[in-house]
């Protein structure tokens, strides 16, 4: 019995290591087929410290005559004849407010002016009446002063009742609403029936076929945009890239969060296409030729090799032992296709920029010219 129980662990003590050796043999043999995938065919390229000499901002196709169509009376909107989208003519009728009251106050003021006048008529007849009776020496100065008073209150009071009415005219112009201008309704801000109020806009109208590029520059780059400078506007939506002219520079930034405004003009062949709303980059060249960059530390990468994953950015550069490794950067100002690194690449470091397959941490790659 005690010699079977010998044979028995010594039996169980080299199973135990037969199995561990064939775990260990299938370890290795996964490990050799996992370090014998094809490597990554990458391109790499150092980083870069020179941003060009154009200045590249963004900017939206804007109309260049906006209104917006309100009235200065409170009352109802009885009608609203237009709607999202729809072409109006400059004069055309587009809402009616209700104006009872106004037409009330038109006649009582009408009334007004017709028994001033008859008043005024009545003084005329007086004044005449005692000027010749004075210069018949029948009427004392005193009776044709008082005469003559009284007539020229006549007067006045006819005038301000026809400045009454001139007033309530104005008034009732407002509930009847047209456009200014030709264009396209591009916004409703109420229904028939709703009230409107003083200065509240009702609809909104957009010039038609009158487009501009409004875009923002930093404080930075403003000293290098000029007044009739040409520019280059690609709007990749429209698939258009066409010559502008920069026809505005707001001089002040207090009211646009220290950017400064510029307007850039569309010319007529490349209006058909475009509606306002559309993103546009724009490239400025000084004409000092000078370059955007003046700090040789600058470090440059193109935006197409950055990695967005969450909130973090980064990028694949190449290893000791030729696999990718992903690193994380911060991000500064955007140069056209070219973005600055902050921090996570020094500068002239290789980085990937192409690849022909699935870049991921760790995966063998190699480097092609």
């Amino acid at each position: 019995m005690h010699i079977n129980t010998k044979q028995s662990a010594t039996l169980l003590i080299g199973l135990g290591m037969v199995f561990l050796t064939a775990c260990s043999s299938k370890e290795n043999k996964e490990e050799i087929v996992a370090n014998t995938d094809a490597p990554v065919a990458v391109t790499v390229a150092n980083a870069s410290g020179n941003a060009g000499n154009t200045i590249d901002i963004s900017g939206q196709v804007e109309a260049s005559q906006t209104a917006n169509i309100s009235t200065r009376v409170m009352g109802y909107i009885t009608s609203l004849k237009v709607k999202v989208g729809d072409h109006v003519n400059k004069g055309q009728v587009i809402a009616t407010i209700s104006n009872n009251d106004i037409v009330a106050k038109r006649a009582q003021t009408d009334a007004m002016i017709a028994e001033a006048e008859a008043a005024l008529k009545n003084a005329q007849k007086d004044y005449d009446r005692f000027t010749a009776l004075y210069k018949q020496q029948s009427a004392s100065a005193k009776e044709l002063d008082n005469v003559t008073l009284q007539y020229n209150a006549m007067k006045a009071k006819v005038d301000a009742a026809k400045q009454m009415r001139n007033e309530v005219n104005a008034m009732l112009a407002y509930t009847t609403l047209t456009a200014p201008f030709s264009g396209i309704v591009i916004q409703k801000f109420a229904d028939a029936g709703s009230m409107a109020n003083p200065g509240m806009p009702i609809v909104s109208i957009e010039q038609s076929g009158t487009f501009q590029v409004s875009a923002e520059v930093p404080e930075t780059e403003i000293n290098e945009v000029k007044l009739g400078e040409t520019v280059t506007v690609d709007i990749k939506s429209a698939t258009k890239t066409f010559q502008g002219k920069i026809v505005q520079v707001n001089p002040s930034s207090q009211f646009s969060g220290g950017q400064y405004i510029i307007k850039v003009s569309i010319p007529d062949n490349a209006k058909n296409g475009l509606y306002a709303g559309m993103y546009a980059n724009i490239s400025i060249t000084p004409a000092t030729k000078v370059a955007v960059t003046t700090d040789g530390a600058q470090v440059l990468v193109p935006v197409a090799s950055i990695v967005n994953k969450d909130q973090l950015t980064g990028l694949y550069t190449v290893s000791a032992g030729n696999t990718a490794l992903l690193r994380w950067v911060r991000l500064g100002k955007t140069y056209g296709d070219k973005v600055e690194v902050l921090s996570g690449l020094a500068a002239n470091e290789s980085f990937i920029v192409r690849a022909e397959g699935k870049l991921y941490n760790g995966v063998p790659v190699k480097v092609v010219k």
